[in-house]
C-alpha cells in the first residue's frame, strides 16, 4: 500500500465515523462520572470571602454525615489538629485547602520576616546581633547565630552593669511574628513575678539573628549565673507565632543542651504569654535555689 491508498483509507474511515461516538476500547462509548453534585455556597461571584484563617481548628468539622459528629467534635475540641477536614470525591475540600495554604504562608512569612528595627527601642531593650549579617546567613549559618563579633560583645558589656544573676535575653529566632506577639507581654510578667522572689533584672538584650545558643555567648560577655532566652520557635501549621524559653544556668559556650530547663508552646493557643512569664519566674527562681537547671534539675527534684 503506497502513501495515496494510505491517505484515501483513512479518509474514508473518517467520514464513516463522523457524528458517530468514539468507541474505546470496543466498546460504546460512556462519558465519565461528573462527580458529586456540586451544592450552594450560598456566595456569589464578587461576594466577599471571610478570612479563613480566623476559623478555629478545633471547631472546623467538615465531614457529611458523620457515624457520631458529636462526639468527634468534643474529640476536636482539644486539639488543633486537622481532622474531619471532610473530602470532595478523593481530593480535600475548596474551604480544607486554603486554610492549608494560608497557614504555609504565615508560616514562611514568620521565618522570612525581621522585627521591626524600632522595636527594641521602643521596648527598652538594648538592641544587638550575632555574627550573621542577613536573614539568608541566618538561616544557612546557625552558628554564627550564636556569637557576637567584639563590636557588639562591647554594647552588651556597656549595656550590662556587673555580672548580674538573673539576664533576659529576646532573641528574634526562626518566628519574628512569635516575638512581636508574646515576648513583651511575658518579660513583664517574668519581671514581676522574679520582683516578688527579691530577684533583680538587670537591662534586657534583644538579639537579632538569635540562635538558642547566643545566650551562652552572653553568658560569657556578662558572668550571668543565670540567663533567660525568649526566642521565636520554627513555625509549623498550627501557629507562625509559638515562642519558648530556654534557662541555662551558668551559661557559657560549650554548654551541653541537656543543661537547659525550656518552656515552650508560648502563644495564644498553648500556654498564653502572661502565663508562661509567672511559671518561668517560678522556674528560675527554683534554679538559683538548685543552682543546676535542665536534667539535672528534674534529678534533683526525683531525690
Amino acid at each position: 500500500m503506497n502513501k495515496q491508498e494510505l491517505t484515501a483509507l483513512v479518509a474514508e474511515i473518517l467520514s464513516q465515523s463522523h457524528g458517530k461516538e468514539p468507541m474505546v476500547k470496543g466498546s460504546d462509548y460512556k462519558p465519565a462520572d461528573s462527580g458529586p453534585e456540586r451544592k450552594d455556597t450560598g456566595f456569589r461571584d464578587g461576594d466577599f470571602v471571610a478570612d479563613v484563617t480566623q476559623l478555629d481548628l478545633r471547631k472546623l468539622y467538615l465531614t457529611d454525615d458523620p457515624l457520631n459528629g458529636e462526639k468527634f467534635r468534643k474529640m476536636k475540641e482539644k486539639t488543633p489538629a486537622r481532622l474531619g477536614s471532610g473530602k470532595a470525591g478523593a481530593r480535600y475540600k475548596t474551604l480544607t485547602m486554603l486554610r492549608f495554604r494560608a497557614d504555609h504562608a504565615a508560616a514562611q512569612d514568620a521565618v522570612f520576616s525581621q522585627v521591626p528595627e524600632k522595636y527594641a527601642g521602643e521596648n527598652g531593650l538594648t538592641a544587638v546581633q550575632t555574627k550573621c549579617e542577613s536573614k539568608d546567613m541566618y538561616l544557612t549559618r546557625p552558628d554564627l547565630g550564636r556569637c557576637f563579633d567584639e563590636k557588639n560583645q562591647q554594647i552588651i558589656r556597656q549595656a550590662v552593669a556587673g555580672s548580674p544573676k538573673v539576664q533576659i535575653v529576646v532573641g528574634d529566632g526562626l518566628s519574628s511574628a512569635a516575638i512581636q506577639e508574646n515576648a513583651m507581654d511575658c518579660l513583664a510578667s517574668i519581671r514581676d513575678g522574679l520582683k516578688l522572689q527579691g530577684i533583680e533584672l538587670g537591662q534586657s538584650l534583644f538579639v537579632r539573628y538569635c540562635r538558642v545558643g547566643a545566650g551562652d555567648a552572653v553568658g560569657d560577655v556578662t558572668g550571668c549565673e543565670l540567663v533567660c532566652v525568649l526566642v521565636g520557635e520554627r513555625p509549623g501549621l498550627v501557629t507562625d507565632k509559638s515562642m519558648s524559653a530556654y534557662i541555662t544556668y551558668k551559661p557559657h559556650t560549650g554548654v551541653s543542651e541537656s543543661s537547659r530547663t525550656v518552656v515552650s508552646n508560648i502563644h495564644a493557643q498553648g500556654t498564653p504569654a502572661v502565663e508562661a512569664g509567672a511559671y518561668i519566674a517560678e522556674l528560675i527562681g527554683k534554679i538559683l535555689q538548685k543552682k543546676v537547671s535542665g536534667v539535672g534539675l528534674h534529678l534533683e527534684a526525683a531525690q
